[in-house]
């Protein structure tokens, strides 16, 4: 069960950043991002079975920025990390995410909400297994869309090439933000995908 000491905790060794901070980056765009996640939830309520913590990925910044953002509702204490996006959301690398896609075979990132499921230990390590909930992201179990940790996730690598590596579609963080991310979120929780 994850509590305020938990979230505390793990803010302590992630790069930790206030409500302002997060909204003065991009202030219309995370915004509007997060008040379509707030949206999902109410709308997927009957699927999500904790509604304390929710994970938000700005596909909107650059993959050097952090973008995933981890947000306490009751505090709106916030945690955010790098993340990568799919190759095929980024055909020539430039770091952008340019489209989105549910195909399976497409090795593209999927917009919209999906529910965490359980842990397993696959390719990358121990894994969170992500479930589409809309219709652009349905496919997600089918193509194996999961949060793992990859090498090409760092922010060294962010400062010296300007940008990370590119995943087929899953939400891969930094190996030192894999095991308290997927601790953090645990299963039954929201996390939202989108660009503003």
């Amino acid at each position: 069960m994850i509590t305020r000491r938990n979230f505390c905790a793990f803010a302590a060794g992630a790069a930790l950043i206030r409500p302002a901070s997060l909204l003065a980056a991009s202030p219309e765009g995370t915004a509007a991002l997060r008040a379509r996640a707030e949206r999902a939830l109410a709308l997927h309520a009957a699927r999500i079975e904790h509604a304390d913590i929710i994970g938000i990925v700005d596909f909107a910044a650059p993959s050097r920025q952090p973008r995933f953002h981890v947000v306490e509702l009751a505090t709106g204490r916030t945690v955010t990390m790098l993340v990568s996006h799919g190759r095929g959301s980024d055909p020539a690398h430039s770091g952008w995410l340019h489209s989105f896609s549910n195909q399976p075979g497409s090795k593209a990132s999927s917009d919209g909400a999906y529910l965490t499921g359980p842990i397993y230990e696959g390719r990358h390590g121990r894994s969170r297994r992500l479930i589409g909930l809309d219709d652009s992201n349905s496919n997600a179990e089918m193509r194996g869309l999961v949060i793992h940790a990859a090498d090409y996730v760092s922010l060294a690598m962010a400062a010296t090439a300007g940008k990370i590596g590119r995943s087929e579609g899953c939400l891969a963080v930094a190996p030192a933000d894999r095991d308290k991310l997927l601790d953090l979120l645990g299963p039954g929780r929201l996390i939202y995908a989108g660009r503003a």
